[in-house]
């Protein structure tokens, strides 16, 4: 994690090898783990603890693991068969006779005397009054593990606990006195923290409960307030540097753009706009995340800031995670644009040579004032002549590098991020601590919730009875289900069949298909059927997931639902309920598990999508909450961002509150947290006074 200072021994610069007992062969095992230098063995932080400590048995549960301290009271008892044994004798422990068992342990039986006293550690079956040995000791041989909380490890090839236990154990010992504290005293003080060499001796090797649950509190919160200290950096160096784009916008010309849309703007949309002109009227670079439910009108509050950008002399770029979803918002803020003359072009991967090369020098000299694309927007041939607006639509889809890239495009563009997956507060912090957030919590007018159901496969026949009452009322359906193919791992439905036996049990019934693997020209031309209303039903993959818009589309089907994530649910439910008709959405499941069961309910229970992302963290976790590495959510090595939220506050207040003090910049009392800012922000510089 971090350096010592200057003229003090660098921990991480000196090789594991120098631990005694780590070979070669041993190092090259520890580097699989992610160790090869004392101060990551060091930092190599027990995921559990193993109790030895002696417990009355009276406080155990049949079927716990106990430890118990006792006196050997019959001769041991050695049984084989099919080549394993089983050892037995009767020990008493707090006045009470029990059968000590031992599996494939056969060595012990001579050490095994009649009035020996023994420790024994293994799973407690009361009715038998029996226990399973997994570990003995003779207290007579000296102090060993009895007592002890011992560390738990992630191990793999031919690393033992023992082995490890014994190298972190020497490595403490010989290097322990080189820990360095990063910390200032203010903020060990202010939340009674222990002394980071305490810590983290103690995290390895606690004496009790309460001390392990110290040690893990003071090395949670500095991983916290480290990880806060960087986003907090950066964003007063942000807020400080005068670089970007003071934009000279006109309220009378964006209340005209507003009032000539085709709907009036709800309340949360048009604080959201003020939100976000507010930043770029300012001379440093907006970096602002707009996040809201879907259908919530986020795509329209990202047109009047390209237009703001554009009236202003500056160009724009929208970058969206798919083609289709591309080339939906060329055509509708084409459409919006034209009125105004701003000139608005479409780069995907699908582009000609030609309408590439065309688009390019277009953009170069200037004469496109917004480009809407995919990944090929940051293409290294991508130049703009005075970018001043990105925004990136679903933004958790594509890596932090690939957003900095396009940000590069520019001279510090303003930044605008759209997200219809809600973030709850805990990843919002968390992830984008050094953003802005606004939110728009609040339905278009006339807009119902969408009704959910969860039926089980055998009730298709009732399915396809709904999909024709929409149909007899002009109304039109999507079918989505998890593969394009038929795949062997997985019993699911897939989309090819399925549209096939659409066909065949509703012939009269015009039937879409739509996946990833079609052409461009095929896809457009399936979607533009289905918007058009040429087709009822649309048979489709999860294509359609992000932002794809047709408010005819009442009915969302989801075949084999308890295979998609709860946050990829709500997306595919937010594909209808776009008009003011009532819209439904029926999953069909027959989940397996307790979290599938849970995620139905959950569908069931809500359509209020802070709710369901919510839930969703609770049940997969901040690692796989947006399905992607790339998306910027931190990896702790001890924090846990559900059960250590309310650290997580505490350390993004600390360290906005120092990174705001004119002292942090200077004083000599912060200057390993600024050495440590140097070497782990890679885009960190001090702001200018």
């Amino acid at each position: 994690m971090a350096e010592l200072s200057a003229g003090e021994t660098d921990l991480f610069a000196i090789p594991v090898t120098k631990i005694k007992g780590v070979s070669a062969p041993k190092a090259g095992e520890l580097h699989a783990l992610g160790v090869s230098t004392v101060g990551e063995l060091i930092e190599y932080y027990p995921f559990r603890y193993e109790d030895y400590r002696v417990r009355p048995l009276h406080e155990v549960k049949d079927g716990e693991k106990i430890t118990v301290q006792g006196r050997i009271e019959t001769p041991p008892s050695l049984q084989r068969f099919g080549g394993k044994s089983r050892l037995l004798c009767r020990v008493t422990v707090e006045g009470l006779l029990l059968t000590a068992v031992w599996f494939g342990r056969a060595f012990l039986k001579d050490q095994m005397e009649v009035g020996r006293d023994i420790v024994l550690t293994g799973k407690w079956d009361q009715r038998r009054r029996q226990l399973t040995v997994a570990e003995s000791e003779f207290p007579d041989k000296g102090a060993g593990r009895t007592g002890t909380l011992q560390p738990v490890y992630s191990i793999g090839g031919s690393l033992t606990q023992a082995w490890l236990r014994q190298r972190i154990e020497l490595a403490l010992t010989q290097y322990g006195s080189l820990i360095p504290e990063l910390l200032p005293p203010e903020l060990l003080d202010r939340h009674d923290l222990m002394p980071r060499r305490e810590a983290i001796h103690r995290i390895h090797r606690p004496e009790n409960t309460n001390e392990g649950q110290e040690a893990r509190r003071r090395m949670v919160y500095e991983e916290l307030f480290l990880f806060e200290l960087r986003l907090q950096a950066y964003r007063a160096m942000n807020r400080k540097a005068p670089d970007g784009i003071a934009h000279k916008i006109s309220s009378d010309d964006i209340r005209a753009f507003a009032a000539n849309l085709p709907f009036e703007l709800t309340g949360a949309q048009k604080n959201v706009v003020n939100e976000i002109m507010r930043d770029m009227k300012r001379p440093y670079a907006m970096n602002r995340l707009l996040q809201g439910d879907v259908g919530s009108g986020k795509t329209v509050v990202a047109a009047i800031a390209l237009y703001a950008t554009v009236k202003d002399g500056c160009q724009g770029a929208l970058m969206v995670p798919t083609e289709i979803l591309a080339e939906q918002h060329a055509r509708s803020l084409g459409r919006l644009f034209e009125p105004y003359g701003v000139q608005v072009a479409l780069l995907t991967g699908s582009s000609t040579a030609r309408e590439r090369r065309d688009i390019l020098a277009s953009l170069q000299m200037g004469l496109i004032d917004i480009v809407i694309g995919t990944h090929a927007l940051i293409q290294e041939d991508v130049f703009f002549r005075r970018l001043g607006l990105v925004v990136t639509d679903e933004q958790h889809r594509f890596g932090v590098n690939q957003r900095s890239i396009l940000r590069r495009k520019g001279l510090n563009p303003d930044v605008l991020m759209m997200t219809a997956t809600p973030i709850p507060r805990t990843l919002a912090i968390t992830v984008f601590g050094d953003m802005d957030v606004s939110t728009i919590g609040e339905r278009p007018q006339g807009r119902k919730p969408i009704l959910t159901y969860w039926v089980k496969h055998d009730k298709m026949d009732r399915v396809l009875g709904f999909i024709r009452r929409e149909a007899e009322i002009g109304r039109q359906t999507f079918f989505i289900c998890p593969l394009i193919e038929e795949s062997e791992k997985l019993d699911v439905q897939n989309a090819i069949d399925l549209h096939m036996q659409l066909r065949q049990a509703m012939p009269d019934l015009a039937i879409g298909l739509l996946h990833a693997r079609m052409t461009s020209a095929e896809k457009d031309a399936a979607m533009g059927q289905f918007a058009a209303g040429e087709s009822t039903v649309l048979v489709s993959t999860t294509v359609v997931e992000v932002g794809v818009d047709v408010p005819n589309a009442t009915l969302m089907i989801v075949m084999d639902a308890d295979r998609f994530g709860l946050s990829q649910l709500h997306q595919l439910r937010g594909r209808v309920g776009r008009s003011d008709h009532q819209s439904y959405c029926v999953l069909i499941a027959d989940p397996k598990s307790e979290n599938g069961l849970e995620r139905m309910q959950a569908m069931t229970d809500t359509d209020d999508g802070f709710e369901i992302a919510r839930r969703d963290l609770e049940l997969r976790g901040p690692g796989e909450f947006f399905g992607t590495k790339q998306s910027g959510v931190p990896e702790f090595r001890l924090a846990n961002l559900m059960n250590d939220f309310e650290t997580l506050e505490q350390a993004r207040d600390d360290a906005a509150a120092l990174t705001g003090e004119p002292s942090f910049w200077t004083s000599q009392a912060y200057a390993g947290l600024r050495d440590y800012l140097r070497r782990e922000a890679p885009d960190y510089s001090e702001p200018l006074d």
